[in-house]
């Protein structure tokens, strides 16, 4: 397989062991809702989980002060409309970005939705 151009996103260009993950009776905990009622926000998009050795795990980033972090639900469903899998939107997601000079979770972290869309919209081009 061919490296991906410097520059260009691609979803085999991160390293997603960098991040802490949570299982879903770490969120019910720290959600303090029940597990069927994590596996809604997944569904709705609020959280995204992907597996990692069959167990359905979220990265830390995703939440802040037990909730998940501002703007991520509807970059999530941008994600998913421009046909990101799962598992390419959570690499997305974790990835550092060249535009945002940060991965995409750790600026909407620091209040850059804006500049965040943006640029997930036009990977759907």
């Amino acid at each position: 397989m061919l490296p991906s151009a410097p520059g260009v996103w691609h979803p085999k260009d991160v390293n997603v062991e960098s991040s802490r993950w949570l299982t879903v009776p770490d969120l019910v905990e720290i959600l303090g809702l029940g597990p069927g009622k994590i596996h809604r926000l997944f569904e709705e998009r609020q959280l995204l989980a992907v597996r990692r050795d069959g167990v359905l795990v979220v990265p830390e980033e995703f939440l802040v002060d037990g909730e998940p972090v501002h703007g991520l639900p509807g970059t999530l469903t941008l994600l998913a409309d421009a046909g990101f899998s799962d598992d390419e939107a959570m690499q997305w997601m974790l990835a550092e970005n060249d535009q945002l000079d940060a991965a995409p979770i750790a600026s909407l972290r620091a209040g850059r939705k804006a500049e965040v869309r943006r640029i997930a919209q036009v990977l759907a081009f």
